[in-house]
């Protein structure tokens, strides 16, 4: 061995026993994808309603008792909807004819679409509840306008009834 070779036998060794051997550099490395995200929103709606109070009813007075009460109604935005009024509990009850009872005894109440109280607010989509409503983002508020009708000569006592609220989506 010549002494350059035996230099460089050196120097390979005390480079090598020194730790910086020089390898190739390390080459980072990535990779990616994707995945869907989906959701299906459903057409739904939730109805509330208030009491429906008439206070006290003097059946000897000639002018009818008004009252009103609202109902609030959420539906997914965009939805339409009508909604409607049942007859209530009351036996032989219609839409047109509502009976608040007190044991056997009743009294006749009729609920309406508007302050006018002229058209009757029934439980028919298209033919006796208000016109199709599309659901905004906060809640539509109805107002149902009762009457008790004047002269209705009854027991004393306390009547109900309670109407069943229909939302058609």
């Amino acid at each position: 061995m010549t002494k350059r070779t035996k230099f460089l036998t050196l120097c390979w060794i005390g480079v090598a026993s020194a730790g910086v051997l020089i390898a190739p550099a390390a080459q980072a490395a990535t990779t990616t994808t994707t995945f869907p995200v989906t959701a299906t929103v459903l057409k739904a709606c939730v109805v509330s309603a208030n009491p429906l109070p008439f206070g006290n009813y003097d059946p000897t007075a000639t002018t009818p008792v008004d009252a009103t009460t609202t109902l609030s109604v959420l539906c997914t935005v965009g939805t339409s909807f009508t909604v409607g009024l049942n007859a209530g509990t009351a036996s032989g009850a219609t839409v047109t004819t509502r009976r608040m009872t007190n044991g056997a005894n009743t009294l006749s109440y009729a609920l309406y679409q508007e302050a006018a109280r002229t058209n009757n607010w029934g439980n028919t989509p298209g033919t006796d509840t208000p016109l199709a409503t599309t659901a905004p983002i906060l809640p539509t508020t109805l107002t149902v306008y009762g009457r008790l009708p004047a002269s209705q000569n009854v027991p004393a006592g306390s009547y109900t009834d309670t109407i069943t609220v229909t939302v058609n989506y």
